[in-house]
C-alpha cells in the first residue's frame, strides 16, 4: 500500500512543500534544509515500511507463518504438528518392547507386539522424511539369537508440521464451512488433523439413519493400512461401542471408517525419441512424470467426487521429459480413453512402455 514512499519520494514531497511555503528558503540538497531533511525522508521511509507489514500481518491472506498461526488460534485452529512414523518390523524371532534399531540414517524403537517375530515399531525422527525407509534394520545392541530384522511396510506415515498454506486454506474452510457436532465439516475437520491421515470423505446416512461412513487415504496419499484405520476407528468410534460416544463422534452416530482402493494404471504410448535416446535409457524419468501426475490427483481426492485420469496430461508430462521428441496412441489400461475412477479410488502406477 505505502511502496511509493520511499526514501526519495518522501524528501522530494518535502522539499516541494518548502519551495511552496517557503520559496526563500535554500531548498539545494547540499544546503541546510537539505542535509537536514534527507535523516527525515530515512526514518519516514521506514516507518511507512513498517506499517506496511503492520497491515500485512493483520490480515489472514498475507501474514506470515508466526502471525497465521496467531490468527487462527482464534478460531481454535492450530497447525497439525510433526509426528513420527510408525512402521511394521519382522524378526526371526521375539525381541523385546524397548529395544533399538537403525536404518540408514533413522533409528526406531520396538513399541508393540503384533504376532510372533513381528512388532510396530516407532522411528525416532519426528516428520515424512523417513516414510520411504524399507530393509535390512540393524540392532544398536547385541540381541542373542537375532539374525534376520527387517521394515516391511509402514503402518502410519510420519508427517512434517503443517504447511503455512495448508493453514491458511484451513482457517478460511472454517470461516465459511461451520462445524458443529456430528456434521459433515466437523468429521472432515477432526478427522484430518488426526495423524497419518491425508484426507477424507464422509458418508453420512451410507447405511441408513445413525450410520457413517469415513473413507480415507494416508499423508503419503496412498492406501491406508490396517493398522491406521483402526486406529482413526478407534479415535472417532470405537468398535466395542459403537454409537456410544467414547469416540468424538456424537452419540447415536455408528461409523465405519474403510481406506481408499487402488487402481492399476497400465500405459503404452507411441513414442519418438531424439538421436541417442531410447525408452530404456529415460524409463526412469518417464515413470517419474507419470508417478509426479497421479500423486497430484490423489492429493486431490478428497475434494472431488472422482479422479479422472487423463490421456493429454500424461502425454504433456512426457513431451517434458528430455529426449522424447513426440508421443502418439497414448491408452490406459488398453483403452485410448480418459479413464475415470470410482469415488473411492486413487490411481497407482503399473506398467508403462513407449
Amino acid at each position: 500500500m505505502y511502496e511509493e514512499k520511499t526514501q526519495e519520494a518522501i524528501y522530494e514531497e518535502m522539499m516541494a512543500t518548502i519551495k511552496e511555503n517557503y520559496p526563500e528558503l535554500d531548498t539545494r540538497a547540499e544546503g541546510i534544509l537539505g542535509i537536514a531533511l534527507t535523516p527525515c525522508a530515512i526514518e519516514l521511509a521506514q516507518a511507512y515500511a513498517e506499517i506496511d507489514t503492520i497491515l500485512d500481518e493483520s490480515f489472514a491472506d498475507t501474514a506470515s507463518r508466526e502471525f497465521l498461526i496467531r490468527r487462527a488460534a482464534e478460531r481454535g485452529i492450530e497447525p497439525t504438528p510433526a509426528t513420527y512414523a510408525v512402521v511394521k518390523g519382522v524378526f526371526n524371532i521375539d525381541v523385546t518392547v524397548g529395544e533399538r534399531f537403525t536404518l540408514d540414517d533413522f533409528n526406531y524403537e520396538v513399541t508393540e507386539k503384533i504376532s510372533t517375530g513381528t512388532y510396530k515399531l516407532e522411528c525416532e525422527t519426528i516428520g515424512s522424511e523417513s516414510n520411504s525407509h524399507t530393509g535390512t534394520l540393524i540392532p544398536l545392541d547385541y540381541i542373542d539369537g537375532l539374525e534376520t530384522a527387517t521394515i516391511t511396510e509402514v503402518l502410519i506415515p510420519g508427517e512434517d508440521e503443517e504447511e503455512t498454506e495448508s493453514l491458511r486454506t484451513k482457517y478460511f474452510n472454517s470461516l465459511s464451512s461451520q462445524s458443529f457436532g456430528g456434521n459433515i465439516a466437523d468429521y472432515k475437520e477432526k478427522v484430518n488433523d488426526l495423524s497419518g491421515v491425508g484426507g477424507c470423505k464422509v458418508y453420512p446416512t451410507w447405511n441408513g439413519g445413525g450410520t457413517v461412513k469415513v473413507v480415507i487415504i494416508n499423508s503419503d496419499y496412498e492406501k491406508t493400512s490396517t493398522e491406521l484405520i483402526e486406529t482413526v476407528q478407534n479415535d472417532i468410534d470405537p468398535v466395542g461401542h459403537s454409537g456410544e460416544g467414547y469416540g468424538f463422534a456424537p452419540i447415536g452416530h455408528v461409523v465405519t471408517v474403510d481406506s481408499v482402493s487402488e487402481t492399476l494404471i497400465n500405459i503404452v504410448s507411441t513414442i519418438t525419441y531424439k538421436e541417442g535416446y531410447s525408452f530404456d535409457a529415460i524409463k526412469s524419468y518417464i515413470e517419474a512424470a507419470i508417478d509426479d501426475y497421479l500423486l497430484e490427483l490423489c492429493k486431490a481426492w478428497a475434494n472431488e467426487s472422482s479422479l479422472v485420469v487423463r490421456i493429454s496430461q500424461i502425454e504433456y508430462r512426457l513431451l517434458n521429459v528430455t529426449g522424447i521428441v513426440d508421443i502418439t496412441g497414448t491408452t490406459i489400461n488398453d483403452e485410448a480413453v480418459n479413464l475415470v475412477l470410482g469415488a473411492d479410488y486413487i490411481p497407482v502406477r503399473g506398467t508403462v512402455s513407449g
